[in-house]
């Protein structure tokens, strides 16, 4: 489960889009991702002590439904899927441009049906095969971004082959450390923030786990590690390697680190690694929009007909349903050609920010009851317990007050926020003429409560 982490976790925004990152925050964008991986840390593990605590299928939606009732285990749970059959369109779109410039005279979309057919069958035929190839992707990921920190690292002390002494002085030249101010490091973190998504897919991967709870335990206490390893050192490799402001937005600062030192053929290496990076996502995001969908079925918030499954026990109606977007945006590439992956990504805009606000809060709800009714299920417990939760909530309260303030992110909330309230009128609707909706996700031993959970006799 830690290497289907990484595989949702790591992916273009980091080998691409940390290019961005750097020209916004210098230097001090290895800062940006410290305090992003800091939060999205915490995150999890306030999430993974949920799973371990009170098992409800590894969906946060059913924990935002067991602490603020079912409205909001609606809500959540369609914009989450939402976000995913989103990023499956999108990732496969990604990976159709990539393949144009192997393939020369093959139409986009038809290789955007190509990746997404590809991917489709590797989660249709079961649990094991999504795992394994997604463990597959992840350990050539982490093979590169290893061999990456090893050569740079190197080069930046002086010690490669061919290099003119040591280079780490570009961290304080070319207008210091953080050369636009501090308030552009937080600014850069805002976008930092998006990289991380796909960590939490471990949670949901969990429910289908034959250990889930150690599963959740372990993976994310490894996220930490695996998250100064891959995204903070290697952002330190760059901004030693090569000067701050050399690194183009859209440019790979991985390609232009391994040309700078002259390893031969980085171009073409980096692009396959990227090609790699697209369809991990692309697996872990339909393997993802499928479960979520499952379990909005179970609680009756989608069309029982989504819910059935085939003898494998992989549900292959959820999984077809999370590709229609797909198959619109392979459409919509064939009618406006380039235009469809930069609307895709920003109609995700936001939504990861919501959802890690909405487990931050529904742990505080959560941890609380299972603290006073039934103690000993705390194998995994949130350190700090409310007050790191609530720094941790702050600190993404104020990661959405930037968002409102810069002019370049204030869309995307905008949009990510309008898809919540959309999920709330539906529901409003569904409330007043369809079935009544569940507020109960689990049986702790004998007669629950509405939240779960038994009371314990002994407890006040």
């Amino acid at each position: 489960m830690a290497l289907i982490a990484i595989g949702g976790s790591v992916g273009a925004g980091l080998f691409i889009g940390s290019g961005t990152v750097v020209q916004m925050a210098g230097p001090a964008a290895v800062f940006s991702y410290a305090i992003a991986g800091a939060l999205v840390f915490l995150t999890l593990r306030a999430l993974g002590e949920m799973v371990v605590s009170v098992p409800a299928g590894g969906s946060f939606s059913d924990y935002a439904r067991l602490a603020f009732g079912p409205r909001a285990g609606f809500t959540i749970g369609w914009v989450y899927w939402w976000m995913y059959a989103v990023l499956v369109a999108a990732e496969s779109v990604a990976g159709a441009t990539l393949l144009a410039g192997w393939i020369p005279g093959v139409p986009a979309w038809v290789l955007a049906l190509a990746v997404l057919l590809s991917m489709t069958a590797a989660n249709l035929i079961s649990v094991r095969v999504f795992a394994e190839t997604e463990s597959l992707f992840s350990m050539i990921k982490v093979a590169t971004i290893v061999a990456f920190l090893f050569i740079g690292g190197a080069w930046a002390l002086g010690l490669w082959r061919g290099a003119d002494g040591s280079s780490i002085a570009n961290l304080w030249e070319h207008g210091g450390v953080a050369p636009h101010g501090w308030t552009a490091v937080l600014a850069a973190t805002v976008v930092v923030l998006f990289a991380f998504g796909g960590v939490e897919i471990i949670t949901v991967a969990a429910g289908e786990s034959a250990e889930p709870e150690r599963g959740v335990a372990s993976a994310v206490t490894n996220v930490l590690w695996r998250i100064g390893l891959f995204y903070v050192a290697s952002i330190l490799v760059v901004v030693m390697v090569v000067p701050w402001n050399t690194v183009e937005p859209g440019v790979s600062p991985f390609v232009m680190v391994m040309e700078h030192i002259g390893v031969p053929g980085a171009a073409l290496i980096m692009e396959i690694v990227v090609f790699i990076a697209v369809l991990s996502v692309l697996n872990a995001a339909m393997y993802t929009s499928s479960r979520m969908l499952f379990t909005l079925t179970r609680q009756g918030d989608a069309p029982h007909v989504l819910r059935g499954a085939n003898r494998r026990g992989v549900p292959v109606r959820a999984i077809l349903a999370g590709t229609l977007v797909g198959y619109v945006a392979a459409v919509a590439e064939y009618l406006f050609p380039g235009r469809v992956f930069p609307f895709l990504v920003a109609s995700i805009g936001a939504i990861l920010l919501v959802l890690f606000v909405t487990i931050c809060a529904s742990q505080l709800v959560v941890g609380r009851r299972v603290r006073e009714r039934e103690p000993q299920r705390l194998g995994f417990a949130m350190w700090l317990f409310p007050y790191l939760t609530w720094a941790t909530l702050a600190g993404l309260v104020i990661i959405a007050a930037a968002m409102l303030i810069i002019p370049d992110q204030r869309p995307a909330l905008l949009t990510s926020l309008g898809a919540v309230v959309v999920a709330l009128a539906v529901y409003e609707v569904r409330r007043r003429i369809g079935t009544p909706p569940t507020d109960r996700v689990l049986v702790v031993g004998g007669r629950p409560d509405a939240d779960g959970l038994r009371r314990d006799p002994a407890a006040p």
